[in-house]
């Protein structure tokens, strides 16, 4: 079993515009808890792509109470990561990008939970309740690894067809298409995934 080490610290500041600039940084400690904040008081601490004025793709602004719950999905990120033989911190990289932790956010073209599933997805993948964390990261976990499969295990083509749909990389040669959400997302989720993956083996091709 995989430890448990996505406990969060996170200082968000997002109200003020004095902070408008803020960045994120993070760094995992020797005893595995990852820490977040906008003031690197040591030499660990990489930045973050998150900024006060991102947004996720369900298209809110990242709430930090929500980011510093987070482990309260440890479990089932690592459940379903484990049952679906994909990367935790691959999922957890895309529920960063996608829903920002929050298991009821809804985006302007209908995707649903952590994992932003469209409904279609959602019901090729067995999810019955897309609110549901459990059930939404599960069906996630299995859309990732059909998409690694079919994408011979090359993450970044897997997170285009995540993002614009499988028919959209076929289209361009098996290339990521040059939409500029696509061309934006994939490589926001590869740095957050590389970050949250440091010091662990990566297994499939990030490029």
């Amino acid at each position: 079993m995989a430890s448990k080490f996505f406990s969060v610290v996170v200082l968000l500041c997002m109200a003020s515009a004095a902070n408008a600039s803020s960045k994120i940084y993070t760094y995992m400690d020797e005893q595995g808890v990852r820490h977040y904040t906008d003031v690197p008081d040591n030499n660990r601490y990489r930045l973050l792509v998150l900024r006060p004025q991102d947004r996720t793709e369900s298209g809110d602004r990242y709430d930090a109470q929500l980011l510093a719950r987070a482990s309260q999905f440890d479990a089932i990120i690592e459940h379903a990561a484990s049952t679906a033989a994909v990367q935790a911190n691959l999922l957890r990289a895309v529920i960063v990008v996608e829903s920002g932790f929050n298991s009821r956010a809804v985006s302007k073209r209908g995707a649903i939970g952590l994992m932003q599933l469209m409904p279609a997805t959602a019901a090729r993948f067995g999810t019955s309740d897309s609110f549901d964390p459990r059930q939404n990261v599960t069906g996630g976990a299995r859309y990732l690894k059909f998409l690694l499969d079919r994408f011979g295990q090359n993450i970044s083509l897997a997170l285009a067809a995540y993002n614009a749909g499988e028919d959209a990389v076929d289209r361009n040669g098996g290339q990521i298409p040059p939409f500029t959400e696509t061309m934006a997302y994939v490589p926001r989720v590869l740095k957050i995934f590389r970050m949250l993956d440091q010091g662990h083996t990566t297994v499939a091709r990030q490029t």
